[in-house]
């Protein structure tokens, strides 16, 4: 069975100091532990930042700050595996690909983090909708 991941308010980033990938990052198998620290002061845009190795991380903006209605529909089992009781500790988390302006900047919408925020456990969810764009605009 598939649930879908669906918040009412548009959070901004919370700083979080570990988070444990339940699965590992497709590519990425030894980074399991990063940090989510912020980047602006509005607490949209943060990096995902490998506790593991130095230099790697991910730059990330919440997905509900850019589009709304995204709810990407994830298994039982990786509900499970996060520890997810309430959609409310959801963040569901976008990486981005920074363009050379905002406007050629893009985000995979076919591949969302998602991230228990009580247990701090998260994975990145590959999804099989053909619809959702790679490579979305972050911004119209």
């Amino acid at each position: 069975m598939m649930r879908a991941v669906v918040m009412d308010e548009a959070p901004t980033l919370q700083e979080l100091p570990v988070i444990e990938m339940a699965r590992p990052m497709p590519g990425f198998p030894e980074d399991q532990r990063f940090a989510l620290v912020h980047l602006d002061d509005a607490g949209v845009l943060g990096a995902l930042r490998s506790l593991d190795h130095e230099g790697l991380q991910f730059l990330v903006v919440p997905a509900v700050q850019f589009f709304p209605s995204y709810a990407p529909e994830i298994e039982d089992d990786l509900v499970a595996e996060l520890g997810i009781v309430s959609a409310d500790d959801v963040l569901v988390l976008l990486i981005v690909h920074a363009g050379e302006s905002l406007a050629s900047t893009t985000v995979n919408l076919r591949a969302p983090l998602v991230v228990n925020t009580i247990t701090r456990r998260a994975a990145q969810v590959i999804l099989e909708d053909g619809s959702l764009a790679v490579a979305a605009p972050l911004v119209a």
